[in-house]
């Protein structure tokens, strides 16, 4: 089943998308309150929807991202892409061994999530704006500590996601050795809908990899493509790492990574030496396909205005200002 969120008269709401019409579900109810009740009900309520509500033709709904998600976990799983990008942002040939020892992830911002043909606003400061070609797991039942068996049954369904970079500041932040952070959160695009885990059923590999085909677009020119069993891990690993020690709660995102062989612009800049293709500007269309998912297209708008300044950071002799400190403490 293909869930949805669309703004149809006036009101957002939770629909199913059947074939060219959709059907909305009662005003007020939410994806993610479905993802909560559990797919089985899910799937349930979608049925209904689709048997009584008055269907509304695609061409007269605006899509918007199929959910709001409580957490973003963003994943690097792609080794083309780890190759390349260390070459453009981190100026680092090759793959570091400890890439290998583990799938990692760092944590997004979910109130910067944005949907379908909403216009990109990119940070004042940047000059070299990338997009990225994802899949995103949803998580459909909590869990901790879980077998990457068990895992697998905690899957609700996948949706495309587009992990926005501005990779001129991702590259000063992470020579600090954090981050991504700004050169990261101002958006991540999630859409256009969210497909059941049921609905991929025949799209396994013999190791439980989703073989979807994945193509990137600029101005309706391929730039990259790739097959998603190209993940060094598998969805259910991704899962089972996400719970160690902590918990996954339905709604929360896991995204797959960048694809490789184009998946974003950073790859193709450390493997050329060069920008090429160039940066994202302001009226640029860019358009991400995963085979049966659907097509997620932005645009990209006028930077946003400037921040304001900060302060220089303040120097000090850490030594004397402790010094001076313990002496003030003994006379009092």
């Amino acid at each position: 089943m293909r869930f949805a969120t669309i703004r149809h008269n006036g009101s957002t709401v939770a629909a199913v998308l059947d074939g060219d019409t959709v059907h909305p579900f009662p005003a007020g109810t939410t994806v993610l309150e479905l993802v909560r009740a559990g797919l089985p009900a899910a799937l349930a309520a979608g049925e209904q929807a689709v048997a009584t509500a008055q269907p509304v033709p695609v061409a007269d709904a605006v899509f918007d991202a199929p959910l709001r998600p409580p957490t973003i976990r963003d994943f690097v799983t792609f080794e083309e892409h780890v190759e390349g990008v260390r070459a453009s942002v981190q100026d680092a040939a090759g793959v570091p061994d400890a890439w290998y020892a583990a799938p990692h992830f760092y944590f997004t911002n979910p109130y910067s999530v944005t949907g379908p043909d909403a216009r990109i606003i990119p940070p004042a400061e940047s000059a070299a704006l990338d997009f990225e070609l994802e899949v995103a797991v949803v998580v459909g039942k909590a869990g901790t500590d879980l077998t990457v068996e068990e895992a697998a049954g905690h899957i609700f369904g996948y949706t495309v996601l587009n992990d926005w970079s501005a990779r001129d500041l991702q590259k000063r932040e992470m020579q600090v050795g954090l981050g991504p952070a700004k050169g990261k959160d101002f958006a991540n695009t999630l859409g256009p809908v969210l497909v059941t885990a049921d609905e991929f059923a025949d799209f396994h590999d013999e190791d439980g990899f989703l073989t979807l085909a994945c193509t990137a677009q600029v101005n309706g020119v391929e730039v990259g493509a790739d097959v998603l069993s190209n993940m060094a891990w598998s969805f259910p690993a991704l899962l089972a790492y996400a719970s160690r020690n902590t918990r996954i709660e339905p709604g929360d995102i896991l995204g797959s990574g960048t694809v490789g062989n184009g998946g974003c612009l950073a790859e193709q800049w450390g493997r050329r030496g060069r920008q090429d293709p160039p940066p994202l500007h302001p009226g640029d269309i860019v358009t991400l396909l995963v085979e049966g998912i659907g097509t997620l297209t932005n645009t990209i708008g006028t930077p946003a205005a400037p921040a304001p300044i900060l302060p220089a950071p303040r120097r000090r002799d850490h030594a004397a200002e402790r010094a001076r400190h313990l002496a003030a403490v003994d006379r009092a």
